[in-house]
C-alpha cells in the first residue's frame, strides 16, 4: 500500500508502526520524525498548502489528513480522486483508536496496541499529587492559548494540571493580564519558537511565577509520540514538584 500523510504526527506513527519509505511515499515538509527515514520521502508542500500535483502524481491508494491540520477544500479536491481518511484527535481515546485503526488498516495491530499501552502507562506514571493552575501559549503576537477541546489540554489534565482557560474553545487570544491566575506559564516549543528571551518578557509582568519552555511535540503530537516522552515527563513533573516544596 502507498500512503501519502498530511499530518506530522501520522508519518511519524506510520513509521513506528513499521512501515518503509517504499509504503509511505508523500509527506509535508513539517514531517519531520524520524528523521532518517523522512527524508528520503517525496515533500508534497506544506500541511496547509498541499501540492495537489505532486500528490496525483505520486497515485498514492491512501491518504491520511486531519481535520484541524488540513484545509478542507484541499482534501476534498483529494476525495475526488482519491481514498481519503480524515483523522480528528481531542482525546486520549481519539488517539487510542487512531492507532487502533492504523493498526487494523495496515496489518499491524499488535504493534499498535503495544504503542497505546505504553502511552497509558505513561499519563498513569506522569500525574502531579496535587493540581497545578497553569496556562499553555501556543503564540505570540498576539499571545494565544489553548481551550478544554484540545488534545494538549487533555494531556494537561492528564498529567495534573488546571488549564485557566478551560472555559474557552480552541486556540483563543489573551493578553499577559490574562495570566494572572497560572502558577505556572508554559510556552510551547512549537508552532511559535518560544525562547529564554520570551520568558524574561513574561517576567517583567509577573516576577514570581514559573514561566518555562515546554517541549510543544510531548503534548501536542497525537500518535505514537508520547510513548517516547516517559523521560520527558519525569524531568518535567520533577520539576514542578520541586516548586510546590
Amino acid at each position: 500500500m502507498k500512503i501519502v500523510s498530511l499530518v506530522p504526527s501520522i508519518t511519524e506513527a506510520l513509521f513506528d508502526l513499521g512501515l518503509t519509505e517504499k509504503e509511505i511515499i508523500g509527506r509535508t515538509k513539517f514531517c519531520i520524525h524520524p528523521q532518517d527515514k523522512v527524508k528520503n520521502v517525496t515533500i508534497i508542500g506544506g500541511t496547509k498548502n498541499i501540492n495537489i500535483d505532486k500528490i496525483k502524481a505520486l497515485q498514492p491508494d491512501l491518504i491520511l489528513a486531519n481535520k484541524e491540520e488540513n484545509i478542507k477544500e484541499q482534501v476534498e479536491a483529494l476525495m475526488a480522486e482519491f481514498k481519503v481518511i480524515v483523522t480528528n484527535v481531542e482525546t486520549i481515546e481519539d488517539n487510542y483508536y487512531l492507532l487502533k485503526n492504523l493498526g487494523k488498516i495496515l496489518n499491524k495491530e499488535e504493534r499498535a496496541q503495544l504503542f497505546n499501552l505504553k502511552i497509558y502507562d505513561i499519563l498513569n506514571q506522569s500525574k502531579l499529587e496535587n493540581k497545578v493552575k497553569a496556562a499553555y501559549l501556543i503564540w505570540k503576537n498576539p499571545y494565544m492559548t489553548v481551550g478544554s477541546d484540545t488534545f494538549i489540554h487533555k494531556i494537561l489534565s492528564e498529567i495534573g494540571f488546571e488549564n485557566i482557560f478551560k472555559d474557552k474553545t480552541r486556540y483563543p487570544e489573551i493578553t499577559a493580564e490574562d495570566l494572572a491566575e497560572a502558577d505556572v506559564i508554559m510556552l510551547s516549543s512549537e508552532p511559535f519558537p518560544f525562547k529564554e528571551k520570551h520568558i524574561e518578557e513574561l517576567k517583567m509582568v509577573y516576577p514570581d511565577k514559573k514561566i518555562m519552555i515546554v517541549d510543544g511535540e510531548a503534548f501536542s503530537w497525537y500518535g505514537t509520540h508520547i510513548a517516547k516522552c516517559e523521560n520527558y515527563f519525569k524531568d518535567f513533573l520533577a520539576e514542578i514538584h520541586l516548586m510546590q516544596i
